[in-house]
């Protein structure tokens, strides 16, 4: 084997195991939910399995890949139903299940909005489509787990959440398109999302939230048809 061929396949393995890492990370942060709400086992694999391969299908579908990856490689599936029902048996470890659910759901978010740009690269999409497709892979999910799981998903609130994966897709996509290597590139995209998002989370940052105007007097709408 080659030394360019082996490295190609190192390669490979780490992205893979990004990928599976991601997959694993947001299963357990469904499930964390499902401890929440008092769920049964089958419960908690529901939620980690719409919340782990949730945003990758969404993906693949808008991208027409299809049969979309889980179903191509049952591997992630499985990831999510392990993570899961070993979540049904430890989620009493964590002190603040919720506090642990928005840490996970950070790392999460990171790897999946990189993942996601990568393999819109990878379908021959624009810069601009992978950007976005690595939104949608990194929120779709936590979107099904929120809604199911009966709370105002995180994307919807005012705090920095798809802010955060808007700056490492786009970081990661610039990266690639200068000709940076796909591993430094993958770390680069997460860092900067899994900062921003961090230091959100650490100090309540929000974006600007729309306020509505004051209405108008009789007098003042009177003045305006003269």
């Amino acid at each position: 084997m080659t030394a360019g061929r082996y490295k190609e396949r190192m390669l490979d393995t780490v992205l893979t195991g990004l990928d599976w890492t991601g997959t694993a990370i947001f299963a357990v942060t469904g499930a964390l939910t499902a401890s929440r709400k008092r769920m049964d086992i089958f419960g908690f694999i529901l939620l980690g399995a719409v919340t782990g391969i949730g945003g990758g299908s969404l993906r693949d579908m808008l991208l027409g890949v299809t049969p979309v990856f889980w179903i191509r490689e049952p591997v992630y599936l499985g990831i999510c139903v392990v993570a899961a029902a070993a979540t049904f048996f430890l989620a009493h470890i964590p002190e603040s299940r919720y506090r642990a659910l928005l840490w996970l759901d950070a790392a999460g978010l990171a790897l999946f909005c990189v993942i996601g740009a990568d393999k819109a690269l990878a379908a021959g999409t624009s810069g601009f489509i992978a950007v976005a497709m690595g939104i949608a892979t990194a929120s779709f999910g936590g979107i099904i787990r929120d809604l199911l799981g009966g709370e105002s998903p995180l994307i919807l609130r005012k705090e920095i959440y798809v802010t955060a994966a808007l700056a490492g897709a786009a970081v990661f996509v610039g990266a690639a398109m200068l000709g940076m290597p796909q591993l430094p590139a993958t770390l680069a995209g997460f860092a900067v999302c899994f900062v921003v998002r961090a230091l959100a989370l650490s100090y309540g940052w929000s974006l600007p939230v729309y306020r509505a105007r004051a209405g108008r007097t009789a007098e003042e709408i009177d003045k305006l048809g003269q």
